[in-house]
This record gives C-alpha cells, sequence and structure tokens, in this order.
C-alpha cells in the first residue's frame, strides 16, 4: 500500500498530469455554466480524446472535468435561475432570489466555498474507504458482482422518473440497445438490422451526445431569446465565504448525506439536492426565509452535490456500478483506456483509485478558485441570447460524435440517437435510466453467462446473490411509495418553496393529460413495445448463452410495456398518467412553440454533410443559423463564422484528424480539410 500512495503522489504531481486535469477542469466550467447540459454530455465530450492517451492522463481529464460541474453549473441557477444541470436544481430556490436582490456575488461565493468543501470531503472519504472496501471486494464472485449490476439497475429504472414502470421500461430499452452487435459469449451478431455499423455496437459517446446535447440545445434554440434580461454581481464576496464558514455544521451533514448518496448506484444528482435542501429546511428553527433568498438554501445543495462525485465514484471503481449518469460515461471511459473497475481497483491498480481520488480533491479547489475569477465576465452570458451561443455548441458535438469510428454514420446515428432523446424527454420517459442500462449490459451479461458457466443457474441461491437480490427488490418497493402511480396520481411537489417567477424549480404536476397529449404518448409506447418484441425474436434464434440476457430482458420488459400501455389506454381523462419532472417546465408555461425546427438545424447540417463534407457543411449552417435565427449582422456572422470554422481545422491540424466526407469527396479531389 504504501508504495501505491507513493506512486499516486508523484502521479499527482506530475506537470503532464496537472496540464491534462487543467484541461479537464476549463471543460467541466465550461459545460457546467452552458444550461442544460451537465456531466453526461461534458464527459460524452472528452471521450473521444483519449484514445491513445496513457492512462493517468486521460484520467486526470476526466476526474477534472466531472469534479468541476457541480460548482461550474451553479452560475446558471443563481444568474439565470435555470438549472445548469440536474444536480443544481435546489440551488435555484434560494440563489436566484438572492441575485435578484443584489445579492449575486454572495450567493455565488457561498456556492462556490460549500462546493470546494464538499468535494474535498467526498475524496477524502473515497480514499479512507479504499482501505475499508479491500477485504470486502474480494469476497464478491461472478454471481455477487451480476446482482450488484441488477441492484443499480434497478435503483436507476425507479428513481429517474415519475413512473416504476416507465423507469424500468426506459432502462430495460437502454440493455436492449447496448446489447446491439457480438454477443460477448459466443460472437453471434444481435439485433444489427443487417447494418455493419451496428455489428461492433453503438459507441458509447453518441449515445450520450444523443440523449443528452441534442434535446437540451434544441430546447434552448426553441425559446430563441435572452436567458435572463438583467445582469450584475453586487457585493458580498467575503461575506458569502463567511456563511459558509458560519454554518460549517450544514457543510459537514450535506457533504456525509451526498457522499451516501452518489455511494448507493443510480441515485445520482438528481435527488441529492432535494435530499439535502429539504435536510436543512427541516433541521433548521427559522424557515422563513427559505425560497426567498436564505443563504442555507445555497449552501446546503451545493456542498452535497460536490461530495457527491466522491461516492459516486466509489461503485463505479470498486463495483464497476456507475455511481450517477456521470459515472456511467467515465465508467465506459475506464474500460476504453483498459482499466478494469473492480477487485484490481484495490490491488494490482490500487495507485490509479489514490491517484483519482486525489486529483477529485484538488480539481475540486482549483474548479473553485477560477470560478471565483470568472465570475464577473460570465455573469454577462446571462443576457446573451442562446442562439448565439448554439452553432459552436452544434459544431463541437458533431465533431466529437464523429471522432467514435471516423465514419459519417458517426453522425447519422447521433441525430437517430439525438430524436429518440427528444422522444424520450417529450413524453417523460427517463433518459439517466435509459443510460444506465446501456453501459451496464455488456458487465450485466458477461457476469450472468459466467454465473451460469461456472455455478449453473444455482447461483441465484448463494447467500450474498440472496441478500444483494433482497436489497433490490426492497429498492423497487420502497421508491413506489410517494411517487406517481401509472392510474393517475398526481406528483407531489419536491420542494414547498418554489415561487412563480421559479418555472425552472420544483414544480408541481397536476394538470391532466389531454386527448391531443394522450394519442402521441400511446403511439410513442407502442413503437418501444414493437422494439422490445424485435429484440425477443432475434433472440431467440441465437444459442443459449447468446439469448439468455437479452432475451430475459425483452420478455421482462414486454410485460411493463403491456402494462404501461394499457394504463395509457384505458386511464381516465384527466388523469396525470404519462409526465414526470422533464415535463414540469413545459407545463408551466404558455410557451408552445414547437421544438421541430430547432431539431431542423440538425437535420440540415448533417444532411449537407452527407453531401459536401463536414467543413463546408459548418460553413454553410452556421451563417444561414446565425442570420435566421440570432439575427446577427453579415460582419458579425461572417466573423463568428471564420472564427468557428479556423477553431475546427486548428483542432484537426493538432490532432491530425480528417473530417467526416461526403459525396462531393468521391467525385472531386479536394485539399485538406475539405476532403
Amino acid at each position: 500500500m504504501l508504495e501505491a500512495l507513493g506512486t499516486a503522489l508523484v502521479n499527482l504531481l506530475a506537470v503532464k498530469h496537472l496540464a491534462y486535469m487543467t484541461l479537464g477542469i476549463s471543460v467541466g466550467l465550461m459545460v457546467g455554466i452552458l444550461p442544460g447540459l451537465g456531466g453526461i454530455a461534458g464527459m460524452s465530450l472528452l471521450i473521444p480524446f483519449i484514445y491513445g492517451m496513457d492512462q493517468v492522463s486521460a484520467l486526470a481529464m476526466l476526474v477534472g472535468l466531472v469534479a468541476v460541474i457541480p460548482t461550474g453549473d451553479t452560475f446558471t441557477s443563481v444568474l439565470m435561475g435555470i438549472p445548469g444541470s440536474s444536480a443544481s436544481q435546489a440551488t435555484v430556490l434560494d440563489g436566484f432570489p438572492m441575485a435578484k436582490k443584489g445579492q449575486a456575488a454572495r450567493a455565488l461565493s457561498a456556492a462556490f466555498s460549500a462546493s470546494l468543501l464538499g468535494g474535498v470531503f467526498g475524496a477524502i472519504v473515497l480514499t479512507g474507504f479504499v482501505v475499508i472496501a479491500r477485504p470486502l471486494i474480494l469476497f464478491f464472485g461472478t454471481a455477487e458482482l451480476f446482482m450488484l449490476a441488477v441492484l443499480g439497475l434497478s435503483v436507476v429504472g425507479v428513481l429517474a422518473g415519475a413512473s416504476v414502470a416507465r423507469g424500468i421500461a426506459a432502462c430495460g430499452l437502454g440493455l436492449l440497445i447496448g446489447a446491439i452487435g457480438a454477443a460477448p459469449a459466443t460472437g453471434e451478431t444481435r439485433f444489427d438490422l443487417g447494418i455493419a455499423y451496428l455489428q461492433d455496437g453503438v459507441p458509447l459517446v453518441i449515445i450520450g451526445l444523443g440523449l443528452f446535447a441534442i434535446p437540451e440545445i434544441a430546447e434552448l434554440m426553441r425559446r430563441n431569446q435572452p436567458i435572463s434580461e438583467k445582469s450584475g454581481l453586487g457585493g458580498g464576496w467575503l461575506t458569502g465565504v463567511a456563511d459558509t464558514m458560519r454554518h460549517w455544521f450544514i457543510v459537514l451533514r450535506c457533504a456525509t448525506l451526498g457522499t451516501i448518496v452518489g455511494a448507493i448506484p443510480g441515485l445520482g444528482g438528481g435527488v441529492v439536492d432535494w435530499i439535502a435542501y429539504g435536510h436543512v429546511v427541516q433541521t433548521s428553527r427559522d424557515q422563513s426565509q427559505f425560497g426567498k433568498g436564505d443563504v442555507r438554501g445555497v449552501i446546503a445543495p451545493e456542498s452535497a452535490n460536490n461530495a457527491l462525485q466522491g461516492g459516486a465514484l466509489m461503485p463505479t471503481l470498486l463495483f464497476g456500478i456507475p455511481g450517477s449518469g456521470s459515472m456511467a460515461v467515465f465508467l465506459g471511459g475506464m474500460v476504453l483506456l483498459g482499466i478494469q473497475p473492480g477487485p484490481s481497483m484495490v490491488t494490482t491498480e490500487l495507485h490509479l483509485t489514490y491517484t483519482i481520488a486525489w486529483t477529485l480533491a484538488l480539481a475540486s479547489v482549483i474548479g473553485a478558485a477560477i470560478c471565483f475569477l470568472l465570475a464577473a465576465p460570465i455573469s454577462r452570458l446571462s443576457y446573451v441570447p442562446f442562439n448565439l451561443i448554439s452553432p459552436f455548441m452544434i459544431m463541437i458535438i458533431c465533431f466529437a460524435a464523429f471522432q467514435a469510428r471516423r465514419s459519417l454514420v458517426d453522425l447519422l446515428v447521433l441525430f437517430a440517437v439525438g430524436l429518440l432523446g427528444i422522444l424520450l424527454r417529450r413524453f417523460g420517459w427517463p433518459r439517466p435510466a435509459f443510460l444506465i442500462g446501456f453501459v451496464l449490459a455488456d458487465q450485466a451479461e458477461n457476469y450472468l453467462y459466467q454465473s451460469v458457466q461456472f455455478y449453473g443457474w444455482g447461483f441465484l441461491q448463494r447467500p450474498g446473490v440472496l441478500v444483494i437480490g433482497g436489497l433490490a427488490l426492497a429498492s423497487i418497493l420502497l421508491a413506489m411509495r410517494g411517487r406517481v402511480s401509472d392510474d393517475g396520481v398526481a406528483v407531489k411537489p419536491v420542494a414547498s418553496a418554489a415561487q412563480p417567477d421559479q418555472p425552472q424549480a420544483a414544480v408541481q404536476i397536476l394538470g391532466g393529460t389531454s386527448t391531443k397529449e394522450r394519442w402521441p404518448q400511446i403511439v410513442f409506447a407502442l413503437l418501444v413495445t414493437a422494439a422490445f418484441v424485435y429484440a425477443l425474436i432475434d433472440s431467440i434464434r441465437l444459442s443459449f448463452l447468446g439469448s439468455v440476457f437479452p432475451a430475459s430482458v425483452a420478455a421482462l420488459m414486454l410485460v411493463f410495456a403491456a402494462y404501461l400501455l394499457a394504463m395509457m389506454i384505458f386511464a381516465r381523462p384527466g388523469h396525470n398518467t404519462h409526465y414526470d419532472q422533464e415535463l414540469a417546465a413545459r407545463l408551466t408555461t404558455n410557451d408552445e412553440t414547437s421544438i421541430w425546427p430547432s431539431v431542423g438545424w440538425f437535420a440540415l447540417l448533417f444532411g449537407l454533410c452527407a453531401l459536401v463534407g463536414f467543413i463546408l457543411s459548418i460553413a454553410v449552417v452556421i451563417p444561414a443559423l446565425l442570420m435566421a435565427r440570432a439575427r446577427l449582422g453579415l460582419g458579425g456572422t461572417l466573423l463568428y463564422t471564420v472564427l468557428c470554422v479556423g477553431f475546427m481545422v486548428g483542432m484537426g491540424y493538432m490532432l491530425v484528424l480528417d473530417f467526416p466526407p461526403g459525396l462531393l469527396q468521391s467525385y472531386a479531389t479536394l485539399p485538406w480539410p475539405l476532403r
């Protein structure tokens, strides 16, 4: 162990390690500041660039990013009243009212200092837990590891959405899409539809970007207006830090809650801030100012959502079970680097575990310091129309997706997954549950067929399997309490402090489902059911080891899909059977502008890519988007376009990359970077 500690310290202080960590921090802050993206999309952006990197440098970049996103997303929550990510929803309740009172600086400084302390606390717990967990992890065999995967799946499936059945069905859909390609036991291809691209499965980076980045960007483009009409931070930087120090016991309690929630696979950032916020409200004597600008309502969720990262890394590193959505992508990045999560992380790879933990602590400190320095200039983004930012973001997302396999099909699959993500978001099917299912599919199947081979079906009678199976069942039963039932019970408010002028905060979904809304949802559910039927039929033709996992999942999911369809078709009018929190903001506004024109810009870009290639396409789409949606003048449009194309060409040159070619490149010999 002393040798591992020494190696980890050397890794941490290496100039190369610090440089890549700083790069990850920079990307993480940028992703956190831009509302709607969050850790999943940010991590997906970095995954393509870790190919060929050494393990320590790549991990430094990934950990640097994941450590600071809960810090960076505070800007939008406080300054704009819009959660920067799912982990900062509760921060809006008191942070935004403080900003409107002219106390934005106090709110931001309190949030940054609480985030710093929470991140360091989570890293310390992770470091100490490794020593305790070492003998525990060595006890687990393949059967127990399979049941841990089931536990993670059960928790995610039921906690990501308002409907238990929909959460599990979304998770099952992710499992089956994760099973596309060659079966790990036999090499038989499954669900590839005769398309050569799918024989190797769908790349993780495309799933992450398609499910989360495209729907959020399209939604922000739909609004086509400045995010905030006011700017300015006011004073009180030292006051905010003093508030955090004065309420140190709140920081300690909420950081502990965040670490515990993070360590439970699947809970993640979607609930930790509400748990911390509810805790501080319930334990406070004076509750009169909560929801009106109480600094304790900022300190509690911010300390919890940063401590979450240390907790979430525990099951991710030690059991291979992602503790949150961003950890699911992090897990995929580890696999790409040739690092196998599990017992090896406390034996042969112990130095990497310590390096990750200490990098998390250092990145939390550096990230908070950078946020203090950048607060004033970043505040100006609050009154910039999002359509001025969207062309650059669309360009980066497409470029990142293309790095998956360097094929034009990457972009087509990205668009298809993006449409799926929009529909999942539109109809309230929890996308985090889908993502966790996708990431855990390969691991769950591997452990299942190994357990069957080693022990036969008798592995289900092993004591460890029974105990973990009981926990999985208990998690499902507990999650059914206080949730929206599929026969029409309304969602209860998460917090009572939501204000009328905070449509993006916690809201209560009480409206009914009209016939106009009902039938599109039924059609979507029918399409999902058809996918389960196809998966079952296609699995039956395979050998036992190749079919046991997908066939079992498809058969089980058909039960939940049939139940959902029955509830949708036969539920009484006015019952709120199909919504969840992702539709809450839409239900509280009168804005019925369609999202599909925004999606059309993605379709235009991908279609042009197929014809003339990537560089020429962005040179056409970016100015068209700026002039049509942002109403930018000709001079500004040309400058913006030149800078974007120049940035992309520079990236390609430094990384020695070609760009997606189109039909034009098949008939004409063009110079780089047009080829």
